[in-house]
């Protein structure tokens, strides 16, 4: 006697068409074309998770550029000048610090610039 899987079958295509709700056309509609863009899709949320990373960390670096122009230093001999000064600050909280207490910013510029 074979097995048909009616149900079975259905619940596995209704539960990949719900993952694909909201895609445009037959992607959210047909199960075959469902099923192709919701495996595309998680290749494209793995990759961005590291993107995202990386877009981040450049904003980042952006910002504590323009707040280093103000304090007449350039990135790299701020950056190098607290390595060298053993100031343990990451970029992310660097950034934060430029844009909400430049005076801080400013300490942090002074203690870089005295190192180099």
């Amino acid at each position: 006697m074979r097995v048909k899987r009616g149900t079975e079958k259905r619940r596995k295509h209704n539960k990949i068409r719900k993952e694909a709700k909201g895609y445009a056309h037959t992607k959210s509609k047909s199960y075959r074309n469902a099923k192709n863009q919701v495996e595309k899709s998680r290749q494209y949320s793995t990759r961005d998770r590291k993107v995202k990373k990386r877009e981040m960390r450049r904003l980042w670096i952006t910002r504590i550029t323009a707040a280093c122009n103000k304090e007449g230093i350039s990135y790299s001999k701020f950056i190098h000048g607290l390595k060298k000064e053993s100031v343990a600050i990451n970029r992310k909280i660097l950034q934060q610090v430029a844009q909400k207490d430049s005076d801080s910013f400013s300490q942090i510029a002074a203690i870089s610039k005295k190192a180099v």
